[in-house]
């Protein structure tokens, strides 16, 4: 069995006082007065053991990471024919771009990119009482905790500032693919976003996609052991925007970044994996925790190649 917890105090220690070159996200304000310096790495494994170091315990925001959750969510609830408002193709392109989605019509390549995950809160809000509301307790059962909070700050500075996105929104309601009014699912978009949450919170809620033992939720099947299957092959293509090939290069799991600075990463049967660096590399990935997981697979041989 392996020893994780000195594994990842071992990278840890690497890591920390690298010459790291990115940039925290000031591009949306609220972002920018996280302190760069914060790391943390967080655990758990699918026999729910659990292990941690550095800030794993601080909130942040969790932001495109929120993304596999309203996915998972929207397919929960309308199931394949979701495919037919987003796709399940890497873009290839920046997550905030528009170059596509004339070509295509308005029909965003995936979930994770930012055109998708604005479809997708679309769906949410046409099939949810209380789109935030409902969305927020479906997380917090998912976590097992009612801790779980938007952040206000995070989700109107990013309201302010969000001109690309609501151009975006604009864009594909031009195509038909937005059924909803406009500032209603930006709002719920830039909400969903904002939701803030700790490295040990967040490899505990996605545990759902390691292990089909914890596909039910009180009760109720989350997903189905095929949809999860997608799920986590939708992250392996797409989830790292246009660097999702390099990680899955040199890192081997499914994964989702965040512009926060948190990674989720999936090993099938074995564990979730959260890391959190607010410094950004040019991507818009975590600088230290593209390296943290890229060392942290080689040293487990748990890639899943």
């Amino acid at each position: 069995m392996k020893n994780y917890q000195d594994i990842i105090n071992n990278i840890y220690k690497k890591l920390k006082n690298i010459d790291d070159p990115g940039n925290v996200a000031d591009y949306i304000p609220e972002l920018g007065t996280v302190s760069a310096d914060n790391f943390g790495v967080n655990i758990t494994t699918t026999d729910r053991a659990s292990y941690g170091i550095g800030d794993y315990n601080k909130k942040f925001s969790i932001q495109s990471i929120s993304k596999i959750l309203t996915l998972t969510l929207a397919y929960q609830i309308v199931g394949e024919k979701l495919w037919e408002r987003v796709d399940v193709e890497p873009s290839g392109n920046p997550f905030n771009s528009l170059l596509q989605l004339e070509a295509d019509l308005g029909k965003p390549r995936n979930p994770f990119i930012n055109a998708g995950a604005i479809v997708v809160c679309d769906v949410l809000i046409s099939h949810l009482k209380n789109p935030k509301e409902d969305f927020l307790n479906f997380c917090r059962d998912l976590c097992h905790s009612s801790d779980l909070q938007y952040s206000d700050k995070v989700a109107l500075s990013e309201k302010k500032t969000g001109y690309r996105n609501t151009a975006l929104c604009n864009f594909i309601k031009s195509f038909g693919n937005i059924k909803n009014n406009i500032d209603d699912v930006l709002d719920f978009y830039f909400y969903t976003c904002s939701i803030e949450m700790t490295c040990e919170e967040l490899s505990k809620v996605f545990l759902f996609l390691a292990d089909e033992h914890f596909l039910c939720q009180k009760g109720n099947h989350i997903l189905t052991i095929s949809q999860a299957k997608r799920v986590n092959a939708i992250m392996l293509t797409c989830g790292f925007y246009d660097e999702s090939g390099e990680f899955a290069f040199r890192v081997g799991l499914p994964g989702k970044s965040g512009v926060g600075g948190g990674i989720i990463a999936i090993h099938p049967d074995n564990y979730a994996i959260a890391v959190w660096s607010p410094k950004l590399n040019k991507k818009g990935n975590s600088y230290k925790g593209m390296h943290f997981l890229e060392q942290f697979t080689t040293d487990t041989e748990s890639s899943i190649f």
